[in-house]
């Protein structure tokens, strides 16, 4: 778990203005940890989480296209069922507000990382840092019946 440099970009909604971002980046050889795009009417708002977040601001200046900084909580989680669920759970019932969260999709079985922009960036390092499994989170057990 870390506390990161999210880059929200504003993008026009025109072809090519992903792609222009994205090469840029890549010409810098800045890897892309997690991002999530989502558009209205006028723009695109691109949210990344990068390797290296000096370079990736000096490239974002560069090509002159508006961008935001914030601080987000990466964490690392399983690529399984419930492990959202899981991390939800646990900082909503300590009262942390989730502001907005995404994550990578990873291999399945391996891992994947979880970007929540949350109220209380402390806090929510400090509940996510005992490793419990969400109190609520409840085991089915499975009945067989026999065979006869």
């Amino acid at each position: 778990m870390s506390v990161e440099k999210q880059f929200s970009v504003f993008l026009v909604n025109k072809p090519g203005i992903l792609a222009q971002v994205c090469t840029a980046l890549a010409d810098r050889k800045i890897n892309i940890r997690a991002l999530t795009l989502v558009d209205s009417q006028e723009h695109g708002v691109l949210r990344l989480v990068v390797e290296d977040g000096k370079k990736t601001a000096d490239v974002l200046r560069a090509i002159n296209i508006p961008v935001d900084e914030t601080e987000v909580l990466c964490v690392e989680m399983p690529n399984q069922p419930g492990a959202m669920a899981d991390i939800c759970t646990r900082l909503g019932t300590k009262h942390i507000n989730i502001n907005y969260a995404y994550c990578t999709t990873g291999t399945r079985g391996g891992r994947t990382l979880g970007v929540f922009k949350v109220a209380d960036i402390e806090k929510a390092r400090k509940v996510l840092a005992q490793h419990k499994p969400a109190s609520n989170a409840k085991k089915q057990t499975v009945r067989r019946s026999a065979s006869r």
